[in-house]
């Protein structure tokens, strides 16, 4: 008899559940819809309970597509947005602001707090590339000691979002290494510990304690234990249902990419709401602006290296719903492909943006940043919306190279990249990927979030003992991938646009740096 696991991936918007057989094929699916609120100028939460309840909801509605009754699931696994979930000393819900109790991953009210962590140069920023980025944890926790110390004394359990949905399921406190590494600045490496000493320099002295972390993190493919009676009742499985250890979600969609040529030259692109571009290597490969290397989040026995942006599939959202237009994406692409057919591939070649509208993750790391468009003029038709996304879709594929351009300053070349998340539905991003990059782009067969489950259920797998490794597990469960060569008519006008892009960087700099002198300057005056 074939094996099943249920995979759950929580993403941004949305909560996806599949049914997956212990030779990677989907037999039904779920989806549900979640939503953040928007409580000021860069604030995001979640309620917890309510992703909870979506969760079960996905996970009953991927069960009754693939008719398998209860008892035919061996585990499950999750992954999930890095968002923060607290909860206090009797493990009930914190709730911070409007009801919520979750801060959501791309919440950067706590820009100041990473400002003075990245302030004090210690070691432990080495695995940050030398710049704590507020879609950390640590600068979250720090905000919520110094703005509200109402809440602090009362905070008993602080989890990424991956390892409260186990906890949820469980009881189980454990922490994945994935999410510890990759968001708590845990030492997955050779110490294996916690940066007490670092802690202490910001006044968190208390936080290993305050926010119930664990002294040692719980590999990738773990067990964590049987479903609780209440929670498989929930999710529609049974009390013997395996829990396997949590995952990122683009993490899961590395493993789910990555898991059959974790080796050198290889790296994935997980993009939808924001872009991660992540790769495994067997050594060790700092870079400033990038996040890692971290040991064994992906792979056993690997170290993991992630850039990204913090608003990509976002900042198309953004062009839409900003237009007078009442459109859809798929309406846009059909129109811009009609225009490239009428005008040429290189379409609007003055107009030119920096994507970097909720600042720059990677490779320069500056949360502040903002974005650039030049060349705009007073066309408010259509078409010019659709020239607007399309100058938009090629920033953000730029953006990528600019990624891939850090990756080799380490001595980490990428010489394919593998694409996962909402974008791998665009033919047209995928084209523009391997266009920008100038690397052949390879997308999985299936739905594009197929990488974060199988990711997802590559762990579930072993933790139901259906395969003896992670590795074994990403081996026999992979899925065929469709690939996509860079065009070289494309070269020589991308070349183009990233120098342009480069030089309105700088140009945003020098201006930056106009503003920061005047604000001095009024400063001494004032004194």
């Amino acid at each position: 008899m074939t094996g099943r696991v249920v995979a759950v991936d929580v993403g941004t918007a949305s909560v996806r559940a599949a049914v997956i057989d212990e030779r990677g094929a989907v037999e039904g699916r779920g989806l549900v819809s979640i939503a953040y609120l928007s409580t000021g100028p860069d604030r995001a939460v979640y309620t917890s309970t309510a992703i909870w309840a979506a969760v079960c909801a996905a996970v009953r509605a991927a069960l009754a597509e693939a008719a398998v009754p209860p008892d035919g699931i061996a585990a499950i696994g999750f992954d999930a947005t890095c968002s923060l979930v607290l909860r206090d000393r009797n493990g009930r819900s914190l709730e911070l602001e409007a009801g919520a109790d979750t801060l959501a991953w791309c919440d950067h009210r706590a820009r100041d707090e990473a400002d003075a962590c990245t302030a004090t140069g210690n070691a432990a920023l080495s695995s940050l590339g030398g710049v704590m980025s507020p879609e950390m944890q640590l600068p979250k926790l720090l905000w919520l000691k110094r703005h509200r110390p109402d809440l602090w004394p009362r905070l008993g359990l602080a989890f990424d979002l991956a390892d409260f949905l186990t906890w949820r399921a469980t009881g189980e406190t454990a922490r994945s290494r994935c999410t510890l590494a990759s968001k708590w600045l845990f030492d997955a490496g050779e110490t294996d510990g916690w940066p007490t000493e670092f802690f202490d320099l910001l006044g968190l002295d208390d936080l290993v304690e305050r926010c119930g972390l664990p002294a040692n993190a719980t590999p990738v493919g773990s067990d964590l234990g049987p479903l609780l009676s209440d929670s498989a009742a929930e999710l529609g499985l049974t009390p013997q249902c395996r829990v396997a250890a949590g995952l990122i979600d683009a993490h899961a969609g590395a493993l789910g990419l990555l898991g059959t040529t974790a080796s050198d030259g290889h790296a994935a692109l997980v993009a939808g709401t924001s872009s991660c571009v992540m790769a495994v290597s067997s050594s060790p490969s700092p870079g400033a602006g990038l996040w890692g290397p971290h040991w064994e989040t992906v792979l056993p026995a690997r170290w993991t290296l992630e850039g990204g942006q913090s608003a990509s599939g976002a900042l198309l959202d953004h062009i839409l719903s900003s237009s007078r237009f009442d459109t859809c994406h798929a309406a846009v692409v059909d129109r811009i492909e009609e225009l490239r057919g009428h005008a040429g591939p290189d379409l609007a070649p003055r107009l030119h943006m920096v994507p970097d509208f909720k600042g720059c993750r990677s490779p320069m790391a500056d949360p502040r940043a903002l974005g650039v468009i030049s060349g705009l003029d007073l066309d408010g038709s259509f078409d010019s919306l659709c020239r607007l996304y399309w100058r938009a879709c090629v920033a953000i594929a730029l953006g990528v190279r600019d990624v891939l351009e850090a990756f080799a300053a380490t001595g980490r070349e990428v010489s394919v990249l593998h694409v996962a998340g909402g974008h791998a539905r665009s033919s047209l991003l995928l084209q523009l990927y391997a266009d920008a990059t100038g690397r052949p782009v390879r997308a999985a067969a299936g739905e594009p979030g197929d990488a974060m489950l199988r990711g997802g259920a590559i762990g579930a797998s072993v933790a139901a003992g259906f395969h003896r490794t992670v590795a074994e597990a990403a081996h026999g469960m992979a899925a065929p991938a469709e690939e996509r060569r860079p065009n070289p008519a494309a070269r020589a006008r991308l070349e183009r646009d990233y120098r342009v892009q480069r030089l309105m960087r700088e140009h945003r700099r020098a201006l930056d740096d106009i503003l920061a002198e005047h604000a001095m300057t009024a400063r001494v005056e004032a004194s």
